[in-house]
């Protein structure tokens, strides 16, 4: 699977009517719908796909055609998504109407070719699964395992210093968390 880190868009004309892409990660999704629909308040419609991974690991989608024919515009959206193998993310796209209809072939035509467009001027990267980990270590061991944290941009989510030791909780992919076990 694959993700992104930034928002990136892509435009299209067709018959006279233009759409516009954004692909997000999915944090953003929502702040940036209510945010694209200030800045185009005469778009006619806003549609919309996302992905993403829940707390148990589960992938959740959704769409919306918000007032197109339906099936012609949030489903191909999606789908480009899932073609693509993304997670974690979301796509709207606004349509201006130019005054010809294009037909529901015609829809499901332009909101796949500009959702494609959005995703091909994205830089995906590679998905990793994110593991929270809870960790003991002596005080003569921190230096090595601090030195590894640093090298290797390990996320430190707390630090408990105790009579013993540091109790670590740390929270990033398996590959970095399996570096710390395999020095533990």
């Amino acid at each position: 699977m694959k993700t992104i880190n930034n928002t990136y868009s892509a435009s299209l004309e067709i018959k006279k009517s233009k759409f516009i892409s954004f692909l997000t990660p999915f944090e953003n999704y929502e702040n940036l719908l209510n945010e694209l629909k200030q800045l185009h308040p005469k778009a006619n419609h806003f549609v919309t796909a996302f992905r993403y991974l829940n707390n148990q690991n589960q992938i959740i989608e959704g769409s919306s055609d918000d007032g197109e024919p339906r099936g012609s515009s949030g489903r191909p959206t999606l789908r480009v998504l899932e073609g693509n193998d993304l997670i974690n993310v979301g796509i709207i796209t606004i349509r201006y109407f130019g005054g010809i209809l294009l037909g529901v072939g015609g829809l499901v035509k332009a909101y796949s070719d500009v959702a494609n467009l959005a995703v091909k001027n994205a830089n995906l990267i590679e998905y990793k699964q994110i593991f929270e980990y809870t960790f003991n270590v002596d005080y003569e061991k921190t230096r090595e395992i601090e030195y590894l944290i640093k090298k290797y941009k390990i996320f430190v989510v707390d630090r408990s210093f105790g009579i013993e030791g540091i109790e670590y909780i740390i929270r990033d992919d398996l590959e970095k968390i399996n570096l710390i076990k395999d020095r533990l």
